[in-house]
Parts: structure tokens; C-alpha cells; sequence
């Protein structure tokens, strides 16, 4: 067995960090989770950081969340899907992802309600925003947010829990915060109208370098990778 001290070591530091800026905005201790992104970790890199302060897990690639649920990895705690995911591979990730972060699309979320009809069950997803209308991002654009919105209220297999995005890289914290305020005003926009079939309670939004901004605009889950696991290694991964 591999020494990971440096995980847990890397975790305090995180949850350090997400401590102050939670004390920083008035909030709660526990108001934001912390997901670790796991995309190119072995099973037992990550079984190793299950056991730690870490409330669940994200995966880029649909063959890397298979590989882990089906070992159980996560040790118990929840595994959702946080990278783009295509039509053809959502038969793997539907009883398998206990949320899909990343629908951006109507062929996407009609895809998503069709595969959980067949299976007679209730897939919980987030609607991605490309916030900063990057073309080298996905997401859809923050003006077909409200479009989609009304459509997934429609479905009966599928539940909208909330929002994600990934703004652009900035380090101008005023520009950073900007973005993560306008992606919350679009979340609370939605939570307002209280449509049928969705309940927005998650607002997932910051990583390593931005997690302070994201949470002071009221994320409720960061998402982190390298500044946990360490640097990742491409040579082997499975998409």
C-alpha cells in the first residue's frame, strides 16, 4: 500500500481554505461541499482518499466512472459525473452517477429522460452554464438557461438539482467574482419561479485557484483535483 499522507495533508489545507472564505461570506460550516475530481486516479488512490475529509466524488470520463463505482471506490459516498457526457455512453453513467453535472443540451436532457424511462427511475442532473461564453468550453449559453430550464421541468425521469459552470481563468479577483455572480443570479433566478420538477439546491462552482471568489458568491460544492491528488498522469486514460 502507497503512503498518501500527502492527501490528507492536501485536504487540510483545502478545508482550511474553504473554512475562512465560508467565515469570510457569514455562512455555515457545511453550507459548501467539497468534491474531489478524481479524473486519472487508480481505484486505490482513491479508496485512499475516500477515508478522508472529502463529501464525494467527480468524474470526467464515463469509462473512469465505471471503473470506480463498480469497485467502490468512493467507499459509500456519491459519484457524479462532472465532464461533457456523450448520448451514446449514457446507458453506462444512468445508475451509476447519483447526479449528471453536465447537461448543456436538449439532445442531451431528452437523451437523459429516454435512457431513465427505459429504466424506470429518476436521474438527478445540473444544468452547466458556459458563463463566460468560452468556445473552447462547454455548457450552454446563459440566455438558453431558461429554455432548458422549462424543458427539464417537463420530463418525469429526469430532476434539475441545480447549476454548474466553469468561468474563465482570471486572476482579477473582481472579474473572478463577477462571473460566480452572475452564474448565482441565474440560480436564484430559477429557484424564484419555482418550477415543477426542480429544486435548485446545488450551486457547483469553483476549483483550486478560485475557490475563495466562488464560495463569497455562494457555491454550495468546489470542486478540486491536483491540489489533492498531486499532478495527474495522462498516459493511461480511458475516455
Amino acid at each position: 500500500m502507497s503512503d498518501y499522507t500527502y492527501m490528507r495533508e492536501n485536504v487540510d489545507k483545502i478545508r482550511q481554505r474553504m473554512a475562512s472564505a465560508i467565515a469570510k461570506a457569514g455562512r455555515r460550516e457545511g453550507d459548501v461541499l467539497l468534491l474531489a475530481a478524481c479524473k486519472t486516479r487508480t481505484v486505490e488512490e482513491v479508496k485512499a482518499s475516500a477515508e478522508l475529509d472529502i463529501d464525494l466524488f467527480g468524474e470526467n470520463h464515463v469509462q473512469e466512472l465505471v471503473e470506480k463505482v463498480d469497485a467502490g471506490a468512493y467507499l459509500g459516498k456519491k459519484g457524479h459525473l462532472i465532464g461533457h457526457l456523450q448520448t451514446n455512453k449514457i446507458k453506462y453513467v444512468l445508475g451509476r452517477a447519483d447526479l449528471v453535472q453536465s447537461v448543456d443540451s436538449e439532445r442531451l436532457l431528452l437523451a437523459l429522460e429516454a435512457g431513465a424511462a427505459k429504466r424506470d427511475m429518476l436521474q438527478d442532473i445540473l444544468l452547466e452554464v458556459n458563463i463566460g461564453a468560452e468556445a473552447s468550453k462547454t455548457g450552454m449559453a446563459a440566455d438558453e438557461f431558461k429554455y432548458l430550464l422549462e424543458l427539464a421541468a417537463a420530463q418525469k425521469h429526469i430532476r434539475v438539482k441545480g447549476l454548474m459552470s466553469i468561468p474563465p481563468y482570471t486572476t482579477d479577483d473582481a472579474e473572478s467574482r463577477r462571473y460566480f455572480e452572475a452564474t448565482r443570479k441565474l440560480f436564484e433566478k430559477a429557484k424564484e419561479e419555482h418550477y415543477d420538477n426542480v429544486s435548485m439546491e446545488i450551486l457547483s462552482m469553483g476549483m483550486s485557484s478560485d475557490l475563495e471568489n466562488a464560495i463569497l458568491e455562494g457555491s454550495t460544492m468546489i470542486r478540486i483535483g491536483t491540489d489533492i491528488y498531486g499532478a495527474r498522469d495522462y498516459s493511461g486514460v480511458r475516455r
